[in-house]
């Protein structure tokens, strides 16, 4: 039983020596402009979600969802965020392709995760993504008012519908089967 279990123990180290050794000799890609392997997103997704799930505060935003906040999500979006994750005119960002893993392109896929844990993306970034911690750029209440925008996006109220078609030119998404590709997390929302 102890050469059995000293077996694997050798088998273990030896594993992570040969991944450690590929890594530091090259062989490991590391280029942003290269496709994701599947099981590669799945992981780092899994990874972010379980943390972001473990660390975050479950709280409601302190910002209200008035038009004038939402109007105000959505310039402070356009200001910050549209440069990667795509633009009010729902045209996806022209560099997005060019981080590892791209960004989601926000408008034409609205993110379905609680606000809570979309603020806490904001606030704190993610890590070897590209995203940035907002937190020493943007208030507290600049981070809630771009997380309300993001999750009001597809049910804007009226004088918040008027900004954006009149600013853009172009009408916000309804929800109704616009974005495909939809994928729900399963977060607990106290």
């Amino acid at each position: 039983m102890r050469s059995f279990i000293f077996g694997v123990v050798v088998t273990l180290v030896v594993l992570i020596l040969m991944g450690l050794g590929s890594a530091l000799l090259g062989y490991i890609p590391t280029t942003a402009n290269a496709t994701a392997p599947r099981f590669e997103r799945h992981l780092a997704m899994s990874a972010v979600d379980a943390f972001i799930d473990k660390h975050a505060p479950h709280s409601d935003s302190p910002v209200q969802p008035t038009a004038e906040n939402l109007i105000d999500g959505m310039k402070l979006y356009t200001m910050n965020c549209a440069g990667c994750h795509g633009g009010l005119d729902r045209k996806p960002s022209p560099q997005a392709n060019s981080f590892y893993p791209p960004p989601p392109q926000l408008v034409q896929d609205p993110p379905d995760d609680p606000d809570w844990h979309n603020y806490y993306v904001i606030r704190n970034g993610i890590r070897y993504t590209g995203m940035p911690a907002w937190d020493k750029v943007l208030s507290e209440q600049d981070i809630w008012k771009i997380t309300i925008f993001l999750s009001h996006m597809e049910k804007l109220p009226g004088p918040a519908q008027d900004y954006w078609k009149n600013a853009i030119g172009v009408a916000p998404p309804s929800g109704e089967g616009e974005h495909e590709g939809h994928k729900d997390h399963d977060h607990d929302k106290h």
